[in-house]
């Protein structure tokens, strides 16, 4: 998921001296001038354009730039109200241009949002550190904090008051005069080398799609699929070839079906290259660069590398927790996937195929073996899993079970493309609880992947209810032809869906708690709790039916799906932590140790780790792992894992306690999912469960404790 980096970013250029001050004010007539009039604030798409963001943007940043510099500046002592309270007051405009931007950035972007982002994002890293590094602001957060227990407030204040100290801290504010200049071009190189990296990823992606010549080569796919890659070819100009595009991550749809065993290795061969083949979208010069200035910066900061300044504030805390947890998994894990190498090399070997298992025949052979062991392939199931009808009688139906929530579609609020659906969500007592926002196909100007967004977040303080975004990444099928979900796609519909509703129930004061704003390595477990659903027995009873026939899904297939559910895990469990320790080891680096060969770094890393099985490659490999070197998840990848024990672990719980019941799932919403970040989240979980997560379910789930 991604979570845009919005807060108290507003005042710093104006504090930088980076604005003009004699800049005319926005016009009245500009989309982000005031709240929008729409129910929750939805954003007023159909008004928006292009030529709208930059404007607001330095309005915005005026704005706000007035408003901290009254709080910095204050004669009155420092209070909770007049500086805390009045900090989360604050960037109002900027926040509404930010959010709207910052989503539709990822989601529906243009040449135009690309070169405006490209201009932004120094400036904003700059306005940024001009807050967090300006000492008068500090010095009242400071004198606030130090008698925090005499203050008279109420747990959530006091939290945000530590907050605030601690995100000053961490931001810099100690330092020296002359080190917060060093920090301030630290981070301004590195808000422009991320974006670059993040539109090579969406540009290199669109040029590396597979061009083949003639149908034969695409035996296997479906006819209809094979017709939609003639029309992308077409619209690239290359009429009476075919176009395969490729998806974010190292693994393509494409190969579970491809019988070509040349053009499964073409495909795989395309997507293992990305970013790190020459050319204007290679990211291995960026990367070192990436990796040396994060280094230089923690250096600065007090601290031996990135990963440890990041994990500080995570719940892990630290690098060793990290290492040992992947470490803990790597071995059982390899183990499982060579067992599961060893199962497919005999099916290649039955077929007299004549060669060895190779990364690009994993997915088309396990297959066949799942379909020997189970006596089902994936693509039984797909007819049962129609978007529209996993949607209501899936994803809509757990949530009312669990949770009381109702839906109701409504076509009169814009959108900011055609297929966004919108949906009122209602609260078990019938009140107006959300406004839900539905993204599910993929596009040439969409990013990879799934992910959340909050258009609007939900706070007390500012009388705002949440409007809350999935965005998933599935093929869009041709006019009038279902959408016909894999298995991997509908586990990704119910995860998104988890992060949604951790927006939806938030029930807090103050903006900077509101949601998913809470550790990154916390920020996966309700997600992955809420994919459990998915399978639970009630639930795929009620949408896993033919979407031709109406039919229900067979009971023999649905025991062979829960039979099959830790089928794989081996692969599924290697590739993850491929890329876990890929992002530990660059992180764990000093900036003296930054490698010039970023390949050559990465193979050495993944021996070491004792997961370099070649029929295994990472889940994504350094030059377009998004999620490190131009999103959030700096060091923080591991998060997933880290997360899934405590997932795990929630998921016994309410097996424990009698499965999808409505007190179940009130009682993980009130001691949860409505508090967002108000507490340390650990704290939290234990509230919840009674006690730590065990790592022994979680093992268990994956098949890890097999001999």
């Amino acid at each position: 998921m991604k979570h845009p980096q919005l807060l108290l970013i507003a005042a710093g250029l104006a504090l930088a001296g980076l604005t003009c001050a004699h800049a005319a004010p926005l016009a009245e007539s500009n989309p982000f001038a005031k709240p929008s009039a729409l129910p929750f604030q939805y954003p007023a798409f159909d008004k928006i354009h292009n030529e709208d963001y930059a404007p607001a943007y330095e309005a915005g940043i005026r704005e706000q730039a007035a408003e901290v510099a009254a709080i910095a500046n204050n004669p009155q002592p420092a209070t909770f109200e007049n500086t805390i309270v009045a900090m989360e007051r604050s960037g109002q405009l900027l926040a509404r241009v930010s959010s709207v931007f910052g989503n539709l950035s990822g989601a529906n972007t243009n040449d135009s949002m690309e070169a405006l982002d490209r201009e932004l994002a120094p400036k904003l890293a700059a306005h940024s550190d001009a807050i967090r590094l300006n000492g008068k602001l500090y010095q009242r957060i400071k004198s606030l904090y130090e008698k925090r227990n005499k203050l008279g407030l109420d747990a959530e204040s006091k939290f945000l008051l530590e907050r605030y100290h601690t995100d000053f801290v961490r931001a810099g504010a100690k330092l020296s005069a002359a080190n917060k200049d060093k920090l301030k071009a630290y981070n301004t190189e590195l808000a422009g080398l991320q974006t670059t990296f993040s539109q090579n990823v969406l540009k290199e992606a669109n040029a590396s799609a597979l061009i083949v010549d003639t149908r034969e080569e695409l035996a296997g796919m479906s006819e209809k699929a094979i017709d939609a890659a003639a029309a992308a070819a077409k619209a690239r100009g290359l009429e009476g070839k075919f176009a395969i595009a490729v998806s974010n991550t190292t693994g393509q749809a494409p190969l579970a079906v491809l019988s070509n065993r040349s053009t499964r290795q073409r495909l795989l061969e395309a997507s293992l290259v990305r970013g790190s083949h020459g050319g204007e979208f290679d990211n291995r010069a960026i990367v070192t660069r990436i990796a040396k200035l994060r280094a230089e910066r923690a250096a600065l900061l007090g601290y031996r590398n990135h990963a440890s300044y990041a994990l500080e504030d995570q719940t892990a805390h630290d690098t060793g927790a990290v290492n040992r947890l992947l470490a803990e998994f790597a071995k059982p894990a390899v183990a499982n996937a060579r067992r599961e190498a060893a199962d497919i090399q005999q099916a290649i070997d039955a077929e007299k195929g004549g060669f060895a298992v190779g990364a690009h025949d994993w997915a088309f052979y396990s297959d066949k073996v799942r379909q020997a062991r189970y006596a089902f392939d994936q693509n039984q199931l797909r007819p049962y899993f129609e978007l529209d009808n996993v949607l209501s009688n899936g994803l809509f139906f757990a949530a009312n079970k669990v949770y009381g929530l109702s839906f109701k579609e409504r076509k009169d609020l814009p959108v900011y493309h055609p297929d966004v659906r919108v949906f009122d969500v209602f609260d078990a007592d019938g009140k107006p609880l959300a406004i839900f926002l539905a993204d599910f196909y993929a596009r040439g100007n969409k990013r990879g992947g799934a992910w959340m967004n909050a258009y609007v977040s939900q706070s007390k303080l500012m009388g705002t209810q949440p409007v809350i975004a999935n965005h998933l990444n599935i093929p869009k099928p041709s006019a009038g032809e279902p959408t016909l979900l894999t298995y991997d796609e509908l586990r990704t519909l119910f995860h998104e869906f988890g992060h949604a509703l951790h927006g939806m129930f938030s029930d807090v004061n103050y903006p900077r708690f509101a949601g998913t704003r809470v550790p990154r390595d916390f920020v996966e477990f309700p997600s992955q709790v809420n994919e459990m659903w998915a399978t639970w027995p009630e639930v795929l009873a009620n949408y896993a039916k033919h979407y031709q026939t109406g039919a229900p899904m067979p009971q023999e297939l649905l025991d062979k799906v829960q039979a099959a559910k830790k089928f794989n895990e081996g692969y599924r469990t290697t590739e993850y932590l491929a890329a876990a320790i890929i992002d530990q080891r660059w992180h764990q680096l000093g900036a003296k140790q930054v490698p010039s060969d970023v390949l050559g770094f990465e193979a050495a890393a993944l021996k070491d780790a004792g997961v370099d099985f070649t029929p295994v490659p990472p889940r994504y490999r350094t030059t377009y792992f998004s999620h490190v070197f131009a999103g959030g998840y700096a060091a923080g990848y591991y998060g997933y894992l880290w997360s899934e024990k405590l997932d795990a672990e929630s998921v016994e719980w309410f097996k424990e306690n009698g499965g999808m019941l409505r007190k179940n799932g009130d009682w993980f919403r009130k001691m949860l999912l409505s508090r967002g970040g108000t507490m340390d989240a650990m704290q939290m979980f234990r509230a919840f469960r009674g006690r730590d997560a065990r790592i022994e379910p979680l093992l268990e789930r994956r098949g890890l404790t097999a001999k």
